[in-house]
């Protein structure tokens, strides 16, 4: 069956002559324009409904083969602060051997003792060790300061079978009884500090005159012999 429409032609009016048109071609043409309307009405209501907001990253493959995570964070945010901890390293018996200074065995009896090793507690140790043996022969009888716990001699006029062993027994009766010069250990106090506390306590029952008898000037740094160790 055919239907009869009139139709125009560029530029002027046709003759009026009907033409002839199929109408499965008809039927084409108006499921073309309804196509084209649905498109056009599916692109405008998906841009309506879009959401407002970053535009997320799509996952990226990672060199493993596996999927990366992207974040997004406010601008806003302010990154928290990263705390580091500090790493520090003191001394140990066979470093402290070796160098077999006076100054080492003062080392020695802080690290026993579980006190810093600092330049405050070594100058204080290394007077007190010149005013009970001169800095020559400061290693004499193995007792650097006289102790006379351990050594097997009241007074302090004992001996240890090696410097090792008297700084761990001058920490021990340090710990024992004097509580102020601990004090002043574990808290890296002036030499001066220390020293008073050492003027006010038992070891030595002169009191070194109250620090009448006791130097500040520097101490000779003397090794002592590989047989003490």
């Amino acid at each position: 069956m055919q239907t009869r429409y009139r139709t125009r032609t560029r530029g002027r009016r046709s003759a009026g002559r009907p033409i002839a048109v199929s109408k499965a071609i008809v039927t084409r043409a108006i499921h073309h324009r309804i196509g084209v309307g649905v498109t056009a009405l599916a692109l405008v209501a998906g841009l309506s409904i879009s959401p407002v907001g970053p535009v997320q990253a799509a996952p990226l493959a990672g060199r493993a083969g596996g999927p990366v995570q992207v974040f997004f964070v406010d601008a806003h945010v302010a990154a928290p602060p990263v705390r580091r901890d500090e790493i520090s390293a003191t001394d140990g018996v066979q470093t402290l051997t070796t160098n077999a200074t006076n100054a080492d065995w003062a080392k020695l009896v802080m690290m026993f003792g579980g006190w810093p090793q600092s330049d405050n507690n070594v100058t204080v140790m290394l007077r007190w060790m010149r005013q009970e043996n001169g800095p020559p022969d400061w290693w004499n009888r193995n007792n650097p300061l006289n102790n006379g716990y351990g050594s097997g001699g009241g007074s302090g006029l004992g001996s240890y079978p090696d410097l090792v062993t008297a700084a761990k027994y001058a920490a021990q009766n340090l710990q024992r009884g004097y509580p102020d010069i601990v004090a002043g250990f574990a808290s890296s106090a002036s030499p001066d500090v220390t020293a008073a506390a050492i003027w006010a306590s038992p070891w030595s029952s002169s009191h070194y005159a109250n620090g009448a008898h006791w130097s500040t000037r520097p101490v000779e740094v003397v090794q002592a012999p590989a047989s003490a160790w």
